[in-house]
C-alpha cells in the first residue's frame, strides 16, 4: 500500500466510525504531513481521493472538511482507453467550427479557452503603456532570439522557485505557449513522425500536429494519475513514437495533475528511450493548493525534458509571452523562432519585465486563484446536483476546466448547437481527440463566467441533457 493510500485510508476509516463527522474539519495537509512525514504532494493526493469517494470536500481559505451525506456526488470518468496505436490526425474543421462559435457573444461563455479578462490587473496596460513610451527604435534588437535579457532572468527565477535551476540562457521567448510547442515539436520531429499524446487531450495540439503532418499515438490517460505510463514505455521502446506531448499538471481539458511520483517516472523513461518529451506548463501557476506542483522538467537530468510555459493563462493572455527551455534542444529551437517569427514583440516583452519587476504578480496569482477556485467549487456542485446521476465528471486541483462524461445516448456535437441556440457556450467531447472520440462528453470551463453565470449556465445545460437521456436515443 502506498503513503498516501494509508493516509487516505485513515481518514475514511475516522470518518466511517464516526471520529469524524459531517461539517467537521479535516487535519490540515501541513499537519498530516508532519504525522505522516511525507510531501505536499502525497497528502494532496489522499485528499483528493477521498473527494472522489464523496467523503471531502475543499473549501478555498478555509481547508478540507466532511461532505454532508445528503449530497449527491458524481463519479469521476474511468481510464480513456485507446484502441488505435497511431494514426493521422483529423480534426480542423471541426475545431474550426467550435473556435468560431467560441467568438460570439453568449450568455454564459462555458465553451471559451480562456480566463476571464477582468480577473487581470489593470496595472499591466499601464506598464505596457510606459513600456511603449520608453521603447527606442534601436532598443528592438535587443529582443531577438533567444529575446529580453531581463525576461528571461526573470522567468528563470521562477523556475528556482519550484525548486529547479533553469539558467536565462536555457530559455527561448515565444509569441505564446502553442508557438514554443510548434518550435519544440519542429526542433524534434519531421514529417511523418509518430507523437505520443493524451486522450483526451488540448484541441489546439492536434491541430498542430495535422498541421505539420505528423501521426498521433494516443496513449490512454487516467482522470487522476495522467498519462498511462506503462503504455507509454511500450511505445517509446517500439521506437516508432519520435516525441511526445503532454499537459501533466492541471491538463486541457481534465483538469487533472499528474501525481509527482508519476512525473519523475516520466523523467526518467524520456531520458532511458532518448525520446523528447514536450511537457506543456500553460496552467502551471493556476494550483489551488498550498503549493506549486513539481514539473516533469523539474526531475529532468539529460535534457530530454523540453518545458513549455506560458503567462497568458495567469497575467497577460493578450500580449501572447511564452517561452520554452528545451533542455538539449535549445540552439534548435532558437533557430526555429528565428526561421518561424523572427521575434516576439518587443513592446510586450518590455511590459511583462516592467510590470514583474514593479511588484503585485504573487499578490494578483493569490487572487486569480482564488476566484478560479471558487468558480470550480461552484460548478461542481452545480454539476452534481442537476445533471443526472449517471453522468462523470473530473474534480481539479487547479486551472479552469472540467470534463464531464454524460449518458451515451446524448450526443455532445448535437448537444453543442442546442445549448449554443439557447445561449450556453460548450465545448464538445470529439475535438479532443485525434479521431473524434468521445462523443457524449463534454469540456466546460469555471474560470470565465461568474458565480450566477455558472448556475444559470449548468440548470440550462442540465435540461438539454436530461431531456436527451430520457429520449433514450443520440440527441
Amino acid at each position: 500500500m502506498t503513503r498516501y493510500q494509508t493516509i487516505a485510508n485513515e481518514l475514511a476509516s475516522m470518518i466511517a466510525k464516526g471520529l469524524l463527522r459531517a461539517e467537521d474539519r479535516v487535519p490540515s495537509v501541513r499537519s498530516t504531513m508532519r504525522k505522516h512525514r511525507v510531501n505536499p504532494g502525497t497528502v494532496l493526493r489522499a485528499y483528493r481521493d477521498l473527494e472522489a469517494q464523496g467523503l471531502i470536500e475543499s473549501r478555498p481559505r478555509s481547508g478540507y472538511f466532511v461532505r454532508s451525506s445528503g449530497v449527491k456526488r458524481l463519479a469521476e470518468p474511468k481510464q480513456f482507453k485507446v484502441t488505435r496505436r497511431s494514426g493521422a490526425v483529423l480534426v480542423s474543421e471541426l475545431i474550426f467550427e467550435v473556435f468560431e462559435a467560441m467568438k460570439q457573444r453568449v450568455l454564459v461563455q462555458f465553451g471559451s479557452a480562456f480566463v476571464n479578462p477582468e480577473l487581470f490587473p489593470v496595472e499591466l496596460n499601464r506598464a505596457g503603456a510606459s513600456a511603449a513610451r520608453g521603447l527606442k527604435p534601436a532598443a528592438t534588437l535587443e529582443y531577438l532570439p533567444p529575446g529580453s535579457a531581463e525576461l528571461r532572468r526573470l522567468i528563470a527565477l521562477r523556475y528556482l522557485d519550484s525548486g529547479h535551476i533553469v539558467g536565462p540562457d536555457d530559455i527561448v521567448i515565444t509569441t505564446g505557449a502553442l508557438e514554443a510547442i510548434f518550435l519544440c515539436l519542429r526542433a524534434v520531429t519531421r514529417s511523418g513522425d509518430t507523437v505520443a499524446i493524451e486522450t483526451p487531450t488540448f484541441y489546439a495540439t492536434l491541430q498542430m500536429l495535422e498541421w505539420m503532418g505528423l501521426r498521433a499515438a494516443e496513449i490512454a490517460t487516467d482522470p487522476r494519475t495522467g498519462i498511462d505510463l506503462d503504455a507509454l514505455k511500450l511505445a517509446f521502446a517500439s521506437g516508432a513514437v519520435k516525441a511526445c506531448v503532454v499537459i501533466p499538471t492541471f491538463q486541457n481539458p481534465l483538469g487533472s495533475c499528474m501525481p509527482e511520483e508519476h512525473k519523475r517516472a516520466l523523467a526518467r523513461l524520456a531520458e532511458r528511450y532518448r525520446v523528447p518529451v514536450i511537457e506543456d506548463a500553460a496552467y502551471a501557476e493556476l494550483y489551488f493548493g498550498a503549493t506549486r506542483p513539481r514539473s516533469v522538467k523539474s526531475f529532468d537530468r539529460a535534457g530530454w525534458v523540453l518545458h513549455c510555459g506560458s503567462l497568458s493563462k495567469c497575467l497577460a493572455p493578450g500580449y501572447r509571452i511564452g517561452w520554452a527551455a528545451p533542455g538539449r534542444f535549445t540552439r534548435a529551437v532558437w533557430e526555429s523562432k528565428i526561421m518561424s517569427s523572427l521575434t516576439t514583440a518587443p513592446v510586450c516583452q518590455e511590459a511583462l519585465v516592467r510590470y514583474m519587476k514593479r511588484g503585485g504578480f504573487e499578490q494578483h496569482l493569490r487572487r486569480l486563484r482564488q476566484a478560479l477556485s471558487e468558480g470550480c467549487r461552484e460548478m461542481l456542485n452545480a454539476v452534481s446536483s442537476e445533471f443526472p446521476a449517471d453522468c462523470r465528471m473530473t474534480r481539479p486541483d487547479g486551472g479552469y476546466m472540467l470534463w464531464v462524461e454524460l449518458p451515451k445516448t446524448v450526443d455532445a456535437l448535437t448537444l453543442y448547437r442546442l445549448a449554443q441556440t439557447a445561449g450556453v457556450s460548450i465545448a464538445p467531447g470529439p475535438i479532443f481527440s485525434a479521431q473524434r472520440k468521445y462523443p457524449n462528453c463534454i469540456r466546460l470551463n469555471f474560470g470565465h463566467a461568474s458565480i450566477p453565470q455558472i448556475r444559470q449556465g449548468v440548470s440550462t445545460l442540465a435540461q438539454l441533457v436530461k431531456s436527451a437521456a430520457g429520449a433514450g436515443k443520440p440527441c
